[in-house]
């Protein structure tokens, strides 16, 4: 970064719509249709929306991640815990690994249950309270579940409502995302705007480029460029597992806006 560039700033979160408990019971529900996913298709199989990855792959990841969030929270980590660190559990079997993330159904959200909210812990995103991980390992588990929904050839089934506070999530979060994504800091501009519109639930954003980074809200604008379609394809668009193009949504406008944020934003 030059001296005259602009800083790339993370601004604060807006306020989740829904509670830490909601999110528990969410997430309660969601590993285990997950896991189940995982498990309809061959370990070796290569996910179609993760190049280079397997479903074992997958499994492997999604489990780690769930386990490492789990045990920020058990020890109320202040600091980044090393996941090389931790005693996971991992079987070594790849035809294991999705019983092995069933499991976390119970461990992982009960640790998160079990903890005060408001409890200030190490997170890699803007809200860094216990509150932030099982919102976050929701949305990590959801759109996982897709990648291996879709590998197997298949469509994800995502409730409309949940996708909408996905939507918000990701948006919150991408900006200080840019410690392990570097492109994220190429999301800046000079006031181009992107309007989100699901046309299945209540949920509108726009998200304006500015010269130290992005900021959103819950409105509606005429934009640069919009994209209108159901809340669940929003979603799996900002999370670049569904093209633009694919006939699910409707853009309009500037493509190249577009482009920029779906090339830059991936996490």
């Amino acid at each position: 970064m030059s001296e005259t560039e602009p800083r790339f700033v993370a601004r604060p979160p807006h306020k989740a719509r829904h509670d830490h408990y909601w999110y528990c019971d969410a997430l309660a529900t969601e590993i285990p249709r997950l896991a189940e996913a995982l498990a309809a298709t061959a370990p070796a199989t290569e996910v179609v929306t993760c190049p280079g990855w397997t479903i074992a792959d997958l499994a492997s990841h999604v489990g780690t991640v769930q386990r490492w969030a789990a045990a920020m929270v058990d020890r109320g980590s202040r600091e980044r815990l090393r996941i090389r660190d931790l005693d996971l559990a991992k079987p070594a079997d790849p035809a294991a690994l999705p019983e092995w993330v069933a499991a976390g159904a119970t461990s992982v959200v009960s640790t998160f249950r079990d903890a005060d909210p408001d409890q200030p812990v190490w997170v890699w995103g803007a809200d860094p309270h216990v509150r932030f991980w099982p919102r976050r390992m929701l949305y990590e588990s959801l759109v996982h579940r897709a990648d291996a929904v879709l590998t197997a050839g298949d469509e994800p089934a995502v409730d409309a409502e949940m996708a909408i506070d996905g939507i918000e999530e990701l948006l919150d979060n991408l900006a200080t995302a840019v410690s392990f994504s570097p492109s994220v800091a190429e999301l800046r501009g000079a006031g181009e705007t992107l309007h989100l519109h699901a046309t299945d639930a209540d949920g509108e954003w726009t998200i304006t480029l500015l010269p130290d980074g992005y900021e959103w809200d819950r409105a509606h604008t005429k934009a640069t460029v919009a994209l209108r379609g159901p809340a669940a394809e929003l979603l799996l668009v900002l999370y670049r597992r569904r093209s633009p193009d694919s006939g699910r949504i409707t853009s309009f406008g500037e493509a190249a806006l577009l482009e920029h944020w779906l090339a830059n934003s991936a996490l």
